[in-house]
């Protein structure tokens, strides 16, 4: 093969082309937006799906619901650290007052 030849080139115009293409359907396949013609991002088939916003909704709202879940959780194992680690005797008052 030359590598002067317009051979070569064509065949790298092939290539770019077909990994372009195996990119994109890759992309569209597992729903990422895709680049248009002008370097920009277009919008997904279906984007406007009303269901779709509305799973994302429910998951908006349970992701909200378990970071306060978490953050009341990282509390309490504070207070636990708290009354395992300090040397001091604890009465059953300052163990009640800590649950408070």
């Amino acid at each position: 093969m030359s590598w002067s030849g317009p051979g070569f080139v064509i065949a790298i115009i092939a290539i770019s082309t077909i990994g372009w293409l195996v990119s994109s359907w890759i992309r569209a396949k597992h729903g990422y937006p895709l680049e248009n013609e002008w370097s920009g991002m277009s919008d997904m088939i279906g984007s406007e799906d009303p269901e779709a916003k509305r799973k994302i909704e429910l998951l908006t709202n349970e992701n909200e619901q378990l970071t306060g879940k978490v953050s009341r959780l990282e509390e309490r194992i504070a207070v636990l650290e708290r009354i395992a680690t300090d040397p001091a005797r604890r009465t059953a008052e300052e163990i009640e007052k800590l649950r408070d």
